[in-house]
């Protein structure tokens, strides 16, 4: 009996210990330069399943995010960011996706970096 019981606890903590959180929070770092880029990168963002919450510092670069682990994930996040034409440091932005953001936002082209800058 006693290693029923044993077995019934160990068992329970195994589960809890590995349960995923409805209220995950990440940083990440998101390449772009402008308000445009950050209402992209929001929205990509929002779009995915299961997040909550995507804001994107435009002088950080750092998106922060709160999600649901039970219905997404960090890379499924990115792969949204970069399918409209933004780089994560996993998952890099297509040609095709990076040329259909705005020349303004060409976060790839250090002109438009330094006029961003002033």
């Amino acid at each position: 009996m006693k290693k029923l019981v044993l077995l019934g606890v160990l068992l329970f903590a195994g589960l809890t210990l590995t349960a995923q959180n409805k209220n995950a929070k990440a940083t990440i770092e998101v390449d772009g330069v402008c308000l445009m880029c950050k209402d992209r990168i929001e929205k990509a963002s929002i779009k995915t399943k299961g997040v909550k919450s995507a804001v994107w510092d435009v002088y950080s670069h750092e998106l922060s995010l709160i999600y649901d682990e039970r219905k997404t994930d960090l890379k499924t996040i990115q792969n949204g960011i970069a399918a409209v034409g933004h780089d994560t440091p996993d998952v890099i932005a297509t040609e095709e996706a990076y040329a259909t953001v705005h020349p303004c936002c060409k976060y790839r082209d250090q002109d438009v970096k330094d006029d961003h800058e002033n």
